[in-house]
């Protein structure tokens, strides 16, 4: 409870920030108790914040997916024929287990890499969460998840996990947080070091929900290096346009050291590679971005992990355009 209070209480200070910064009174969308929600014992922060993201994406609840994500593989640390390479006895390969034949009807490429690798848990979950809403989730969770494994064993151990889940450690019927709504479990807690992050940030977020189009540059869509660009220009900050003049502008910051305002670069996109990112998000919160996707993403425009295999590497612009302004 102390977590979720605080969480709170950062996105309150963020709205203060902004409505300091631009003269207007902070107003509330109604998501902000949600957050991205605690850490849950027994998972990967990693694979926690894909389990959310693909939640927010399909609608099918995070717990479900993560109870998934448990029987198969641990999330991701079993060492199990099949897990981390090949197939088990019955052909299922990857986090999620999915067969070769599932896979190529309802498989994802949920990192936007341009590949579709059921071995890639950032591909792997989406897809589950795609195939069960195929199925009929979540107003027909067991119909969906017998689909998924049929075993009627399965579906209750899948329940019971998702239900563990939701509890806290201190009361086992006490939820952590309910499962929000779509719209809200984009929205992720904010502290920012400035006003002027806070209001680069601002913008962004309230371009969720705009479509994707390459080459456009807003007020009604966007692409991903024109979102940031004009993030940065709500702050009253020039950065250039594409992204792959984007990259070589901001003072290089390691990864490890990533705070939001900044930018997040990846080797995704055709002609694109280590040193030539293709595409940018722009960092919110601690592993996680705003980002215009692909024109065919639910949503679009959408919070993600940043923490992703294709990551290249981290700027951040403000350094330097602080000190150019500074000479």
């Amino acid at each position: 409870m102390p977590i979720v209070a605080l969480l709170a209480a950062l996105v309150v200070l963020v709205a203060v920030l902004i409505g300091a910064a631009t003269g207007s009174a902070p107003t509330s969308n109604g998501c902000e108790p949600q957050a991205n929600g605690p850490p849950v014992a027994g998972i990967p922060a990693d694979y926690l914040a894909l389990y959310r993201q693909a939640a927010s994406n399909y609608g099918i609840p995070w717990e479900i997916l993560a109870a998934i994500g448990s029987i198969e593989s641990d999330h991701g640390r079993s060492k199990a024929p099949g897990v981390q390479s090949g197939e088990n006895h019955v052909g299922a390969g990857g986090p999620m287990q999915f067969l070769a034949s599932t896979w190529a009807s309802f498989g994802v490429d949920g990192n936007h890499d341009g590949k579709k690798n059921r071995y890639d848990p950032a591909d792997a979950i989406p897809a589950t969460a795609n195939y069960l809403r195929h199925n009929g989730a979540p107003p027909k969770m067991r119909t969906a998840l017998f689909a998924y494994n049929h075993s009627n064993a399965y579906v209750d151990d899948v329940l019971s996990r998702a239900r563990n889940y939701k509890m806290t450690p201190a009361t086992s019927s006490t939820p952590t947080e309910a499962t929000p709504p779509t719209e809200c479990t984009e929205a992720a807690a904010i502290t920012v070091p400035n006003a002027t992050i806070a209001k680069i940030i601002a913008f962004a977020m309230a371009q969720r929900g705009k479509p994707y189009v390459l080459g456009a540059a807003g007020p009604d869509a966007w692409d991903c290096s024109s979102l940031v660009q004009a993030a940065y220009k709500a702050a009253g900050l020039a950065i250039p346009r594409t992204t792959f003049t984007q990259w070589p502008f901001g003072v290089r910051i390691p990864n490890s050291q990533t705070q939001p305002g900044d930018l997040v670069f990846f080797n995704s996109g055709p002609g694109t590679s280590s040193n030539h990112p293709g595409h940018v998000g722009l960092v919110i919160a601690p592993g996680m971005m705003i980002a215009a996707r692909c024109s065919n993403c639910h949503p679009a425009i959408g919070v993600e992990t940043y923490r992703r295999p294709d990551w290249i590497g981290t700027t951040r612009p403000l350094l330097k355009i602080t000190s150019a302004s500074s000479r």
